[in-house]
């Protein structure tokens, strides 16, 4: 049976409530697909006439059906399209998967437009569908919105494929802030250890890093590769020599006295340290490496393996708003999992130093250099989009 791929938009208030995480939990543990692409939408008003087209051309002959597919019009034009008198334009998520009956897996855990309330599905939890006595519509909050058959999807796929680039990427201009406001743009990394195999933990970390009040201007599925890994952790080198140097004394001093019956001088376990300090920074360093790409770097890897896509898979995130460096590093927690703080990311799912679940730039120019390394504003989205189709 061929791949499928199927879409799922998250919408503006849903992204405002800081439900993005929940949800995401739920496509990826209920569906068992896999993540493919990521990208953040403005949507133009232009943009949301082509994609309204697309949904009213799905041919329905049940009242039901037909009132349901108007409700969304409307609400599509009224949410995703830009303010009417301000101009004000609208940010919304859409995430690509890829599965065995994709489309069909996405649309019965979005669920349908009910008066439901039972929580199984996202719409029942997330959702809003109010009617008054006489059945008239009070309010309506799908919370996300998808494709509803192959045929519809795949129309919708290249409407977004066509305007991913000028009405998606990096939003860095769509969030109103208060001018003495300190703004600032972080990139965070979901890492490879979440994307093990499909789960709801890369949900749970954006739910998390939501309570530090930031918004997501940018997203992008990463698969680091090799080059990209290495000037990326290029920085980590130096302090890797230094900040384990005590670690590899203690090894060297603690393996000779076994070894010997006689105190070792002093000097002589520093000048062996001196020597293979390198050796264990070069050795952790290809260690980073191979977790984030998927490749061994102590074997021969040509010039075109190392810029080729990794094996693994990253989420990278761009947050921004007031004091977002500091605000998420310390929702991130210590690099150590087992020293961090109660109730921070590492500390919940982090495992050990390596796989600490999660990477945050740790200054503003920290976080130019690595967006600019990972390519955050690169539209692989569409390329993912173009080659199904």
């Amino acid at each position: 049976m061929a791949k499928e791929i199927g879409y799922v938009f998250i919408n503006p208030y849903s992204l405002r409530k800081s439900r993005t995480g929940g949800i995401i939990s739920r496509l990826l543990a209920r569906t068992q697909l896999e993540l493919i692409g990521a990208r953040m939408f403005a949507p133009s008003k232009k943009m949301i006439d082509e994609y309204v087209e697309a949904i009213r051309e799905v041919i329905t002959d049940k009242k039901h059906k037909a009132k349901v597919r108007e409700l969304f019009v409307k609400y599509l034009y009224e949410n995703y399209a830009p303010d009417k008198v301000t101009g004000e334009r609208k940010r919304v998520m859409c995430l690509l998967f890829k599965g065995d009956e994709a489309v069909e897996k996405l649309k019965n855990v979005v669920g349908a437009v009910s008066t439901d309330s039972g929580g199984e599905t996202i719409r029942e939890t997330y959702g809003d569908y109010i009617q008054d006595v006489d059945g008239n519509i009070k309010y309506f909050e799908p919370a996300v919105v998808t494709g509803v058959s192959i045929s519809e999807t795949k129309k919708q796929l290249e409407i977004l494929a066509k305007y991913s680039d000028k009405e998606g990427g990096l939003l860095e201009d769509v969030v109103s802030y208060r001018k003495m406001e300190k703004v600032q743009k972080t990139l965070v990394l979901i890492k490879p250890d979440n994307f093990r195999f499909p789960s709801g933990r890369p949900g749970n970390i954006i739910d998390s890093f939501s309570r530090t009040g930031l918004f997501i201007i940018g997203a992008k599925v990463l698969q680091m590769s090799v080059s990209q890994a290495e000037e990326f952790y290029g920085p980590v080198k130096e302090v890797l020599r230094e900040k384990l140097k005590f670690m590899v004394r203690n090894k060297v001093e603690n393996s000779l006295n076994d070894a010997f019956p006689f105190d070792i001088p002093s000097k002589l376990v520093d000048s062996i340290t001196e020597k293979l300090k390198g050796l264990n920074a070069e050795t952790s360093f290809n260690q980073i490496v191979n977790f984030m790409t998927g490749y061994d770097l102590t074997k021969s890897i040509s010039a075109k393996e190392k810029k080729a896509r990794g094996k693994v898979k990253c989420l990278a995130l761009c947050y921004q708003g007031y004091n977002a460096i500091e605000k998420i590093r310390d929702q991130l927690g210590s690099t150590d999992p087992s020293k961090a703080a109660v109730s921070t990311v590492r500390k919940e799912f982090g495992q050990n130093v390596m796989e600490n679940t999660a990477h945050a730039s740790d200054s503003p120019k920290n976080a130019l250099r690595e967006m600019k390394i990972i390519g955050i504003k690169e539209n692989y989205f569409k390329k993912v989009i173009k080659e199904y189709l």
